[in-house]
């Protein structure tokens, strides 16, 4: 009895890896497809640009730097990667029509907050701010991200600002 539960266990583990690593590689192969894609607007071509970018780069530090790293990691970054960027994008919407001076401190919330939560502290810095530094991307995020982090942090700030706001 202990064999089959053991059996059941492990191929749910394998299962479980060979889903996540279908995850990571639907929101890549969507990403290619959208930057590829004539029919999509330019906004989309860069965002995509940038996902791709972030889900190459992360793949290949952790098979560098965390080879013994579940596929769930990936899985778990690229999904947090691309709430991430939906929030940024929605968020950047909702201030359209607000003053410059609140539509840049939402940019650097978001900048801040891709920043300040490396994944893997990588000192190869003209690769991983590549986006950050280049004041004409509009997805100008760190590609060493921590993206969970990156988005709790974010939503963190948000709420705090609504909240400020709300009080005035």
């Amino acid at each position: 009895m202990k064999k089959i539960i053991y059996v059941m266990l492990l191929f749910c583990i394998i299962s479980t890896n060979a889903a996540a690593q279908e995850v990571f590689s639907e929101m890549l192969k969507k990403s290619k497809a959208i930057v590829e894609s004539p029919t999509s607007t330019e906004m989309q071509k860069r965002c995509s640009q940038f996902k791709v970018d972030a889900l190459t780069y992360m793949a290949m530090k952790m098979r560098e730097e965390m080879p013994d790293s579940s596929a769930f990691l990936l899985d778990r970054q690229a999904y947090s990667l691309n709430n991430f960027v939906s929030l940024y994008i929605s968020t950047l919407l909702d201030y359209r029509d607000a003053i410059q001076k609140d539509q840049i401190e939402i940019i650097k919330l978001f900048m801040d907050a891709s920043f300040s939560n490396p994944l893997f502290n990588d000192p190869d810095g003209e690769l991983v701010l590549s986006y950050f530094a280049n004041s004409e991307c509009l997805t100008r995020f760190s590609l060493d991200t921590d993206w969970p982090k990156a988005y709790i942090a974010v939503a963190t700030q948000l709420k705090k600002l609504k909240q400020k706001s709300e009080e005035q």
